[in-house]
């Protein structure tokens, strides 16, 4: 585990932010995503070099982030679940993406590495439906040819919590499969039909190493920094891709975040010989009255966005494209905070 994520690894973390010789008396609280949880770590433990500003983010999942803002208690909300422009209105609020990322199948299997086991998101419903309940069912094998899978029962993992992963991945499972769509549906919550939860990215990813035969869904980053197995996955172009940098950026490459809808847009399934089919961006969250602690929150994210691009990359995320960052900026001016 890096320096930065190693030191972050409470729920509850100080940051430090943008500077001058009174930033240090100047305190600003956040809370949501955990998809976004080390990157955010990371760009604020280099942000400490540069400044005083003490940051308190609590990675209590997209849920927890959107009613905190919309409860006005906290400076910023953070959820991986982009608000529709209707329901921003309705509370006052408004929105802009800090990074893209992915969102990754793990698994536990006695003698199977990272890359070694592939999945589909036919499969994938079926295993979320409680209808495929072994390792070694002709569905899975008929994607691994030739690979010797266990009998054993799968346990299914997934989010306990109100998640924005969650809203990813099931947005990306009802979009595929009709028969998902019907009986659970997408939402950053949703009624499993099978399976244990955990809580936050942290929790599953905890489950999936202690339970054998496991699997479960989380954002890319910790699956490398756990040592996680993680699966391929058959994309919209037919081909089985690796998660990757590079499958996240072919990914995010057909984006068209829109500011004047408040940059409301999902990428799973997007079109690309490589593309990664679970992915999306994370959005922060702010409340139009709270100007001054909005322009410092702007602060830190316009820092960020200079700075952070190798540290995101590093982490396996993307950072968003100039011209995309250019749109936010305007977007923070246009309300008053930039």
């Amino acid at each position: 585990m890096n320096k930065a994520l190693s030191i972050f690894t409470g729920l509850a973390i100080g940051f430090l932010a943008f500077g001058s010789s009174f930033a240090a008396d100047i305190k600003l609280n956040g809370a949501g995503a955990s998809f976004p949880y080390p990157v955010y770590s990371a760009w604020a433990y280099e942000y400490n070099r540069v400044s005083g500003v003490k940051l308190n983010y609590q990675s209590i999942g997209s849920g927890g982030g959107i009613r905190q803002i919309v409860n006005r208690t906290v400076d910023f909300g953070a959820s991986d679940a982009p608000l529709k422009p209707e329901g921003l209105k309705k509370d006052n609020l408004i929105q802009f993406p800090a990074v893209i990322g992915g969102v990754v199948l793990v698994v536990n299997i006695p003698g199977v590495k990272a890359g070694e086991l592939r999945l589909d998101s036919n499969v994938l419903c079926k295993i979320y439906l409680g209808e495929i309940n072994y390792w070694d069912d002709e569905k899975i094998k008929r994607l691994n040819p030739g690979k010797v899978l266990p009998h054993k029962e799968i346990t299914v993992v997934h989010r306990s919590d109100g998640s924005g992963t969650t809203a990813i991945f099931t947005d990306y499972l009802s979009g595929a499969s009709s028969d998902w769509k019907e009986k659970v549906g997408a939402g950053t919550s949703v009624k499993w039909p099978v399976g244990i939860g955990g809580k936050g990215n942290e929790g599953v990813t905890n489950y999936v190493k202690r339970v054998e035969y496991s699997i479960g869904y989380v954002e890319f980053a910790y699956a490398k920094e756990n040592n996680l197995s993680y699966t391929l996955l058959k994309n919209s172009a037919g081909n089985f891709v690796k998660p990757s940098f590079e499958s996240f950026k072919e990914a995010a490459g057909s984006a068209d975040f829109d500011p004047k809808k408040d940059f409301y847009l999902w990428l799973n399934n997007a079109p690309g010989k490589n593309a990664w089919p679970i992915a999306g961006a994370t959005f922060i969250l702010l409340a139009k009255e709270k100007k001054e602690s909005n322009i410092n929150v702007v602060k830190f994210y316009d820092w960020a966005f200079k700075k952070g691009d190798q540290t995101a990359e590093r982490l396996i995320y993307v950072p968003l494209p100039v011209s995309l960052k250019n749109k936010i900026r305007a977007y923070w001016k246009s309300h008053d905070i930039y």
